[in-house]
């Protein structure tokens, strides 16, 4: 069973910045990559940002481009997610997921723009809430 436990939120004034964890442990199974997601109140989860295995890959999904930093040490088997200039808007429980497939897909074929389709990811985290307010 591969186990997600994610780590970092919290109460952050706007501009201001977060680092979240995501600590993966348990039976390695085949995954490939490692995508972070977030749910607001009221709206539906959305995929913000994702990287490979390997960390040769990465994405970013439009809102948080240019503010957020994905980013992997495979040494300690955790995944990080370097937010800054946070926004109000970037207010949500953030998590952490993996994505499966046997046989893996090509390096390239990994963390794709807009491939965030939550119903192929498994092994959630918790959750961590982020919160943006003055």
């Amino acid at each position: 069973q591969l186990q997600l436990v994610e780590s970092g939120g919290g109460l952050v004034q706007p501009g201001g910045s977060l680092r979240l964890s995501c600590a993966v442990s348990g039976v390695t199974l085949p995954y490939y990559s490692i995508g972070w997601f977030r749910q607001a109140p009221g709206k539906e989860r959305e995929g913000v940002s994702c990287i490979s295995k390997s960390g040769s890959r990465t994405n970013y999904a439009d809102s948080v481009k240019g503010r957020f930093t994905v980013s992997r040490d495979n040494a300690k088997n955790t995944v990080y997610l370097q937010m800054n200039s946070l926004k109000p808007e970037d207010t949500a429980i953030y998590y952490c997921a993996a994505r499966f497939g046997f046989p893996p897909p090509p390096e390239e074929k990994r963390c794709r723009p807009n491939d965030y389709d939550v119903g192929l990811f498994g092994s959630w985290s918790q959750g961590t809430q982020v919160t943006v307010s003055s």
